[in-house]
Protein backbone atom coordinates (compact mmCIF):
# COMPACT_ATOMS: atom_id res chain seq x y z
CA UNK A 1 0.00 0.00 0.00
CA UNK A 2 1.55 3.32 -1.02
CA UNK A 3 2.00 5.85 1.71
CA UNK A 4 0.78 9.40 1.51
CA UNK A 5 3.52 11.76 0.36
CA UNK A 6 4.57 14.30 2.94
CA UNK A 7 3.58 17.72 1.65
CA UNK A 8 4.13 20.47 4.22
CA UNK A 9 2.07 22.95 2.20
CA UNK A 10 -1.01 20.74 2.53
CA UNK A 11 -0.67 20.62 6.32
CA UNK A 12 -0.16 24.39 6.51
CA UNK A 13 -3.31 25.00 4.46
CA UNK A 14 -5.33 22.52 6.52
CA UNK A 15 -4.17 23.99 9.84
CA UNK A 16 -4.79 27.55 8.63
CA UNK A 17 -8.33 26.58 7.62
CA UNK A 18 -8.92 24.90 10.99
CA UNK A 19 -7.63 27.89 12.93
CA UNK A 20 -9.78 30.26 10.90
CA UNK A 21 -12.96 28.20 11.37
CA UNK A 22 -12.35 26.86 14.88
CA UNK A 23 -15.06 28.99 16.57
CA UNK A 24 -17.66 27.69 14.12
CA UNK A 25 -16.55 24.08 14.45
CA UNK A 26 -16.39 24.27 18.24
CA UNK A 27 -19.81 25.95 18.52
CA UNK A 28 -21.46 23.44 16.20
CA UNK A 29 -19.91 20.52 18.08
CA UNK A 30 -20.94 21.96 21.47
CA UNK A 31 -24.48 22.45 20.18
CA UNK A 32 -24.67 18.87 18.95
CA UNK A 33 -23.37 17.46 22.22
CA UNK A 34 -25.75 19.59 24.30
CA UNK A 35 -28.75 18.59 22.17
CA UNK A 36 -27.88 14.90 22.28
CA UNK A 37 -27.35 14.96 26.05
CA UNK A 38 -30.65 16.81 26.55
CA UNK A 39 -32.56 14.21 24.52
CA UNK A 40 -30.86 11.27 26.26
CA UNK A 41 -31.49 12.83 29.67
CA UNK A 42 -35.16 13.26 28.76
CA UNK A 43 -35.49 9.58 27.89
CA UNK A 44 -35.29 9.82 24.11
CA UNK A 45 -33.83 7.25 21.76
CA UNK A 46 -30.44 7.36 20.08
CA UNK A 47 -32.09 8.16 16.76
CA UNK A 48 -33.92 11.13 18.29
CA UNK A 49 -30.69 12.34 19.88
CA UNK A 50 -28.79 12.04 16.60
CA UNK A 51 -31.44 13.90 14.62
CA UNK A 52 -31.82 16.65 17.21
CA UNK A 53 -28.04 17.06 17.43
CA UNK A 54 -27.73 17.34 13.66
CA UNK A 55 -30.51 19.91 13.35
CA UNK A 56 -29.15 21.97 16.26
CA UNK A 57 -25.68 21.86 14.73
CA UNK A 58 -27.05 23.23 11.45
CA UNK A 59 -29.04 25.91 13.31
CA UNK A 60 -25.90 26.95 15.16
CA UNK A 61 -23.92 27.17 11.94
CA UNK A 62 -26.53 29.51 10.46
CA UNK A 63 -26.66 31.52 13.68
CA UNK A 64 -22.93 32.18 13.47
CA UNK A 65 -23.43 33.88 10.11
CA UNK A 66 -26.04 36.12 11.76
CA UNK A 67 -23.56 37.03 14.50
CA UNK A 68 -21.00 37.99 11.87
CA UNK A 69 -23.61 40.04 9.99
CA UNK A 70 -24.31 42.14 13.08
CA UNK A 71 -20.60 42.59 13.77
CA UNK A 72 -20.56 40.56 16.98
CA UNK A 73 -17.35 38.74 17.96
CA UNK A 74 -16.86 35.12 17.02
CA UNK A 75 -16.32 34.31 20.70
CA UNK A 76 -20.12 34.50 21.07
CA UNK A 77 -20.47 31.48 18.79
CA UNK A 78 -19.89 28.96 21.57
CA UNK A 79 -22.53 30.27 23.99
CA UNK A 80 -24.96 30.65 21.09
CA UNK A 81 -24.32 27.03 20.11
CA UNK A 82 -24.73 25.71 23.62
CA UNK A 83 -28.00 27.61 24.11
CA UNK A 84 -29.26 26.38 20.75
CA UNK A 85 -28.58 22.81 21.83
CA UNK A 86 -30.14 23.40 25.24
CA UNK A 87 -33.34 24.97 23.89
CA UNK A 88 -33.76 22.45 21.12
CA UNK A 89 -35.45 22.52 17.76
CA UNK A 90 -39.05 22.70 18.96
CA UNK A 91 -38.47 25.63 21.29
CA UNK A 92 -36.50 27.58 18.69
CA UNK A 93 -39.24 26.91 16.12
CA UNK A 94 -41.84 28.21 18.60
CA UNK A 95 -39.78 31.36 19.20
CA UNK A 96 -39.38 31.89 15.45
CA UNK A 97 -43.13 31.42 14.91
CA UNK A 98 -43.96 33.96 17.62
CA UNK A 99 -41.44 36.42 16.17
CA UNK A 100 -42.81 36.13 12.65
CA UNK A 101 -46.40 36.42 13.90
CA UNK A 102 -45.44 39.61 15.70
CA UNK A 103 -43.33 41.19 12.94
CA UNK A 104 -45.17 40.07 9.81
CA UNK A 105 -48.78 40.90 9.04
CA UNK A 106 -51.31 38.08 8.98
CA UNK A 107 -52.39 36.81 5.59
CA UNK A 108 -56.03 37.45 4.72
CA UNK A 109 -57.87 34.20 4.04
Amino acid sequence: MPSMPDKPDTWVIALAWLSQHSPTIYAAAASAVMAALRIIYGGGTRQQALLEATICMLLTTSLIAVLEYFGLPSSLATPAGIWTGFLGVKKIADIADRFTDFKLPKRQE
